[in-house]
């Protein structure tokens, strides 16, 4: 039976932290050990996005953490505990962390992603505006620049369509201007309303 079969019975074919039943797919938790039965979940996309830390914190949205958090499965325990830490400024989850307990090994398996060192604060590419910036997206220059160890010179008002952010850094984006691939900064760029 594939893994992600296996995960839907589990779950009865619901996101394994908020419930719901929309696009779900099979999510690897971060530091894991176990196997992949044992270390992965079906999650939504929001949950998703709010997870990885490509998505500003819905406080409303884990308020189900109250009730995933029991949950049997070791690796829901640990998003759990991650997404938990992420929002313990909330009294709920506050509450909550204080009635959680994780085996030894878990909580050291929570503990290796940092969340429960962090403010819960995500660090989320940005435009010059403020705009959020994701993948595939379309840029604009806002000022014009050279290009290091090239002769091209990107005027102001270019456009670069289907850009990746830069995962480890989020002042810098990637993009094709005239068919070379260059890194653009963040501060430099206004997202292109479609």
């Amino acid at each position: 039976m594939k893994l992600e079969d296996i995960l839907r019975e589990r779950s009865g074919n619901t996101c394994e932290l908020c419930n719901t039943t929309n696009d779900l797919k099979v999510y690897e938790v971060s530091f894991a050990s176990g196997n992949a039965e044992e270390s992965s979940i079906l999650i939504c996309p929001k949950c998703q996005t709010q997870v990885d830390k490509k998505d500003i914190l819905d406080n409303k949205h884990w308020e189900v953490l109250s009730t995933s958090m029991w949950s049997e499965v070791p690796a829901v325990q640990v998003v759990s505990w991650r997404m938990l830490n992420r929002l313990r400024n909330e009294s709920w989850a506050a509450d909550n962390l204080d009635m959680m307990y994780l085996s030894d090994d878990l909580l050291a398996w929570a503990k290796a992603a940092g969340d429960h060192e962090s403010d819960g604060n995500v660090d989320l590419h940005r435009d010059v505006n403020g705009a959020i910036l994701q993948d595939g997206d379309t840029v604009v220059l806002t000022k014009s620049l050279d290009v290091k160890g090239s002769t091209l010179n990107a005027k102001m008002g270019t456009v670069v369509k289907n850009i990746r952010v830069v995962t480890d850094n989020t002042e810098q984006i990637e993009g094709k201007i005239e068919g070379q691939l260059i890194v653009i900064l963040t501060k430099y760029v206004r997202k292109q309303n479609v």
